[in-house]
């Protein structure tokens, strides 16, 4: 596996340490980063990755012959742009999610992949970021729930309101909370019913505690089905203070011999530590800790830019993932104060 040299352009969310950190521990370098002004996750990069050089005009990261692949963490409605004229420049881009934020910004990103050959691939953290999604993955393909029918995704986050910048209260610029937080929800949802198309069967989204900021989402709901599943999802910026994480996420998933329950992040019942999965079928009832489970997406991304392959994430799934959590969004029902 050869390691790639990297840029990094937008440093607005702080899913980039992430993005970034995981590709370093592959032996990956870093050339330089871009953003622009002075975001809120600026300190923590800077103390992070304080030996990466911050360039003063993005088109020297773009030009640069050396560099592979460009990471993008920008503000949510800028990350279409950015990544369109990352892949012009001859780069392949992973980005945060939401990879765009309308439909429209989708089309343009799917005529530059089929225009330039290069690869677009969010880093949907909330499965491979987590290794107690790697494990529940094994479990499955090794039959011990049988066939997957219903994936049930949960995905509560703290508000945590002094940190957040004013694009986070711009529908607009964040794209509302389906097509932001639940895209990590649908794409679990995809994968593990092994399908490559669905249909948004009914969606909302509200603000029902924070009327003081009517750009706000505070709470997202949808149900999906395809022909090989069915699935449930909520989202939410409700997560209590006495919480000791940023939340509580929770992925179900039923199948004809038993299920399976992933708590990502935190186990309220007391046990120590994250990436929890509680497996239930006809021969166990079990608690496994799969914190030591490994995280392949990075390392086949790395292996797919340097062979041109799919390994990490099918081109078409990542299309279709942001298509149905666009389509979700663009068709919900308004509640709460949103009415």
């Amino acid at each position: 596996m050869k390691p790639l040299k990297l840029g990094v352009i937008g440093i607005d969310h702080r899913h980039i340490f992430g993005q970034l950190q995981k590709m370093q521990a592959l032996g990956c370098t870093c050339k330089g980063w871009w953003t622009e002004g002075s975001p809120e996750p600026l300190e923590g990069f800077e103390k992070r990755f304080p030996d990466l050089h911050r360039v003063t005009d993005r088109r020297t990261l773009l030009d640069d012959p050396e560099i592979d692949m460009i990471l993008i963490a920008d503000i949510p409605v800028r990350r279409s742009e950015r990544a369109i004229e990352a892949m012009r420049a001859g780069k392949d881009v992973m980005t945060d999610k939401p990879g765009c934020t309308t439909l429209n910004q989708l089309a343009a990103i799917k005529a530059c992949v089929a225009e330039t050959g290069r690869i677009w691939s969010i880093d949907f953290s909330e499965r491979f970021e987590v290794p107690a999604v790697t494990r529940a993955a094994e479990l499955v393909a090794e039959g011990c729930i049988g066939q997957v029918v219903q994936t049930v995704g949960l995905g509560p986050h703290r508000l945590n309101r002094p940190t957040r910048p004013d694009w986070f209260f711009d529908e607009a610029s964040y794209g509302g909370i389906l097509a932001d937080i639940a895209s990590h929800q649908i794409d679990q949802f995809l994968f593990f019913t092994g399908s490559t198309d669905a249909e948004i069967i009914a969606s909302s989204v509200g603000n029902f505690a924070n009327p003081d900021d009517p750009g706000l989402q505070d709470f997202g709901d949808l149900t999906l089905r395809s022909d090989k599943g069915q699935g449930y999802i909520r989202v939410d910026w409700y997560t209590p203070d006495g919480l000791p994480t940023w939340g509580d996420g929770r992925l179900t998933i039923l199948g004809t011999k038993g299920y399976i329950e992933l708590r990502k992040y935190v186990d309220i019942s007391g046990r120590a530590g994250t990436n929890h999965v509680f497996l239930v079928n006809g021969d166990c009832c079990e608690h496994i800790d799969a914190s030591d489970a490994p995280l392949p997406y990075f390392e086949r991304l790395i292996h797919d830019v340097t062979h041109r392959t799919e390994t990490a994430m099918p081109q078409e799934h990542c299309f279709k993932v942001m298509e149905l959590a666009l389509t979700a969004q663009a068709q919900a029902a308004r509640l709460g104060t949103l009415r």
